[in-house]
């Protein structure tokens, strides 16, 4: 295969404040819509076979901004299950746990259907997208193949490619509305690029 390449959606309004962010389902703010459009220009050069996509709305704009066709809706991308933390900010939870660290504590149980996953569950979902990627990479060639998500998800899948632990996750920011990109060299998985974006004053330019 050539590069997977990974693509944080833009900007919402909780991850503008910090608040965790899972399956509440929020659109872009106009600064989102405006990074997810600067991505045009960074991925024209691309040949990319195959993109799949989280299917929430956050995501599947950005896609879609970006000019990635028929990009494929694929529920393991859909973000870290906060439990009880969705929409919580890291500053108010340390208000209690002090000592808290979603990367090696996880979360609290949350309600029925979002009750909350523990790294290795993250890790272990991280792990079936890999796998996905590469049956499909067989297929593709020499094709890149775009995974548009959240940015905890694809940290712990960062961690996973590299063959890390999940909770190596937190050595890897992701910025919204930026690429990155994985790949190999002499036969080893690495990073070839991380946080790729267009400066806010080019993203009219970019339109052009």
């Amino acid at each position: 295969m050539g590069e997977l390449i990974l693509i944080r959606h833009g900007e919402t309004e909780w991850s503008r404040s910090g608040q965790h962010t899972s399956h509440t389902d929020l659109p872009l703010t106009d600064l989102g819509e405006r990074q997810a459009r600067a991505l045009v220009p960074l991925l024209a050069d691309r040949h990319i076979g195959l993109t799949l996509v989280s299917p929430l709305i956050r995501a599947r704009r950005t896609a879609e901004l970006a000019g990635l066709r028929t990009p494929r809706v694929t529920p393991d991308l859909h973000e870290w299950d906060y439990g009880a933390y969705e929409g919580v900010t890291t500053v108010e939870i340390h208000r209690t746990r002090p000592d808290w660290n979603l990367w090696t504590d996880g979360v609290a149980p949350g309600p029925e259907g979002h009750p909350g996953e523990t790294p290795a569950e993250v890790g272990a979902r991280a792990d079936r997208i890999l796998a996905e990627v590469r049956a499909a990479a067989s297929r593709l060639g020499d094709a890149d193949i775009a995974l548009v998500a959240h940015s905890h998800f694809l940290r712990v899948l960062t961690a996973r490619y590299l063959r890390l632990t999940p909770a190596s996750g937190a050595l890897f920011q992701l910025a919204t509305g930026a690429v990155s990109r994985l790949g190999k060299e002499h036969g080893l998985p690495v990073v070839t690029a991380l946080n790729l974006a267009l400066p806010e004053s080019l993203y009219e330019a970019a339109r052009a």
